[in-house]
């Protein structure tokens, strides 16, 4: 049985790994109303939700490494500490992507037309939402069936936002003359589909945590 400094330290980390979490969801849900009609104020309420995470990020590692430290933790809170010391990583990858998707896009929403917009591009931040709001709901799952599910569901989430990328280029390159702007918007769009690209990282860890089995990268 754990001791109960490790069970608060464990509790601590959750906790700061959920709050990062949790500001990539609100950063994309907050973009999926901004692309819609390209609202720069929304687009900046959204990069305040990620705000700092580099330096959240090596709290929660630091707090990780005392934790392995002074508790030497086994078995299922060992896996756990090692997801979340892995996890940290593809979160500040993801907020990256987030960042950067923020800023290209935003420069660039209103070069797009409204049926590419529609057809493609709001659909592909609702796949890349979908797949962040379900690998945050990891966090608090134990049953395996349950996560699983979970898991192949951001899988399926990832996939599509990859399928309506290859849709949107295949349009735009019909479409557009202008292939510095056709460039800068699939440029913009790639970093959404990176963002879904990580989720799929970071619920792979929670599986581990939960299940145990191999690390995948």
């Amino acid at each position: 049985m754990s001791s109960p400094k490790l069970r608060e330290s464990l509790e601590e980390i959750k906790n700061n790994i959920s709050a990062i979490i949790n500001g990539l969801v609100n950063s994309n849900e907050l973009i999926y109303e901004a692309i819609k009609d390209c609202k720069k104020e929304t687009f900046t309420q959204a990069r305040a939700e990620i705000k700092n995470i580099g330096a959240k990020a090596d709290e929660i590692d630091n707090s990780i490494i005392r934790a392995l430290a002074l508790y030497s933790p086994e078995a299922r809170d060992l896996r756990t500490l090692v997801a979340y010391l892995k996890m940290t990583n593809e979160l500040s990858r993801a907020t990256s992507s987030t960042r950067s998707f923020i800023r290209g896009f935003s420069a660039i929403c209103d070069d797009i037309d409204t049926q590419t917009l529609n057809e493609f591009i709001v659909p592909m931040q609702k796949s890349t939402l979908k797949a962040v709001k379900s690998t945050a709901s990891m966090i608090d799952i134990d049953d395996e069936d349950e996560i699983k599910d979970v898991y192949n569901e951001v899988l399926i989430q990832e996939s599509k936002t990859d399928d309506l990328y290859e849709m949107v280029e295949r349009s735009l390159t019909k479409k557009l003359d202008d292939f510095e702007k056709t460039h800068n918007i699939l440029k913009a769009l790639r970093k959404s589909g990176k963002i879904a690209s990580r989720s799929i990282g970071i619920a792979n860890l929670f599986v581990y945590a939960k299940v145990g089995g191999s690390l995948h990268n």
